[in-house]
């Protein structure tokens, strides 16, 4: 379908004459197809009477500018030119609505023409809703959504702990041991419910899913944790099926030091992760330091964490460099079992050699474990001097 801008077609028809306008009017319709005098008529204003005397005139090949043309100011005059206040209330009643003034009227709806209409008329004006439209496309109003943008207020730290975590990263790379990203993935339904996105399909072959996503018609959660080696670009995925606790979170580290990290790096005396600051591996979470403790001691290896600045999880390589591309890979296809989740994730791939590993995992994780004060005196943490909450090393005994 042709998209049509409106602001523009205004424009446009202040330009032109009588004549101009009625075929410049009735052309962009027929353009549109099926609806367009309906929609040139409801964008204008121009009557839908003379849309259809211009559109036979293009057909018939009979335009010509000797027609009868009303002199200037002659004709209907626009509604400003009566009322000299009323664009300037149109004006007011828009900003006062964008400024945010909290005894606005408008402020609190949600600015619909017919409340701007009601609004309008409330302040000694007469101006239709459809009216109001065409003059809110001239003045650059247009309907919009919200954009997801603004993030909040950057953390005063966040730059210089970019540095420092790119800076160690470059060290570890330097001496050949091992540097993973590690995350959670959203959390997915299991069975046959609508997963975002399309893709190519017979005509009349589209897959036939629930009509609605209630957990009761699942056949469980699948809880994907995933570590990306960002030296090899190679990724792990433990599919959970329980709960995404810190247990769960070092766990999966496991897998992917047992199944990769061990294979690649047999010489490796170190391990780094970088990390988000919030969920099952927060930089506040004592289980997930009680665990990684537990880990260090069974591997031998020294684990530094890393964590990233609250509100900066998007800066984290394993979202752009892997779960993006498994997201890709299964968008518009019902993950109705969990071996269909396990091969999905198994066959992403990307032209700069992504490979990816997935297992299952069925154990069930215990949600709300307390960790003592005395727990947390065993483990070896030995805090960085640059921003000690989010950077230490944990050591083996």
């Amino acid at each position: 379908m042709k998209e049509v801008d409106e602001r523009q077609i205004l424009n446009i028809l202040h330009q032109l004459n009588e004549c101009q306008s009625r075929w410049y009017v009735a052309r962009e319709a027929i353009s549109f197809g099926r609806g367009g005098i309906k929609l040139m008529n409801k964008i204008t204003g121009i009557s839908r009477t003379t849309i259809i005397k211009g559109i036979k005139e293009l057909k018939a090949g009979s335009l010509s500018l000797n027609d009868r043309i009303r002199i200037e100011g002659g004709g209907r005059k626009r509604l400003e030119e009566k009322d000299l206040q009323l664009r300037e209330s149109l004006n007011k009643i828009m900003e006062e609505d964008t400024a945010g003034n909290p005894m606005s009227f408008v402020k609190w709806t949600n600015k619909s023409l017919h409340k701007i209409e009601k609004e309008i008329k409330r302040r000694g004006h007469n101006m239709s809703y459809r009216t109001i439209g065409r003059r809110l496309k001239e003045m650059g109003y247009s309907l919009q959504g919200n954009k997801k943008t603004f993030e909040g207020l950057a953390h005063p730290e966040r730059d210089a702990q970019f540095h420092y975590i790119n800076h160690t990263v470059g060290e570890f790379v330097k001496k050949k041991q091992p540097v993973i990203s590690v995350d959670t993935k959203k959390k997915e339904l299991v069975g046959n419910f609508k997963n975002s996105g399309r893709i190519w399909t017979k005509k009349g072959q589209a897959k036939h899913v629930n009509a609605y996503d209630f957990p009761s018609f699942a056949k469980g959660k699948a809880v994907p944790y995933g570590a990306y080696d960002i030296i090899l670009n190679k990724g792990f995925v433990n599919v959970g099926i329980s709960y995404d606790t810190a247990e769960f979170a070092v766990e999966s580290i496991r897998q992917w030091w047992k199944q990769l990290g061990k294979k690649h790096y047999p010489k490796a005396k170190e391990l780094l992760i970088t990390a988000d600051s919030g969920g099952s591996n927060g930089s506040r979470n004592r289980g997930w330091k009680y665990f990684l403790y537990k880990l260090s001691k069974e591997t031998k290896l020294k684990i530094t964490v890393l964590h990233f600045p609250p509100a900066t999880s998007k800066w984290n390589k394993i979202e752009h460099r892997m779960f993006s591309f498994i997201s890709q890979n299964w968008k518009g296809k019902p993950l109705t079992d969990f071996e269909v989740i396990i091969n999905f994730i198994k066959s992403t791939t990307t032209t700069k050699g992504l490979q990816i590993f997935a297992r299952l995992d069925k154990a069930k994780y215990q949600r709300g474990k307390k960790f003592t004060d005395e727990d947390m005196s065993k483990i070896m943490l030995i805090p960085h001097e640059i921003y000690p909450g989010w950077n230490y090393t944990i050591l083996p005994k």
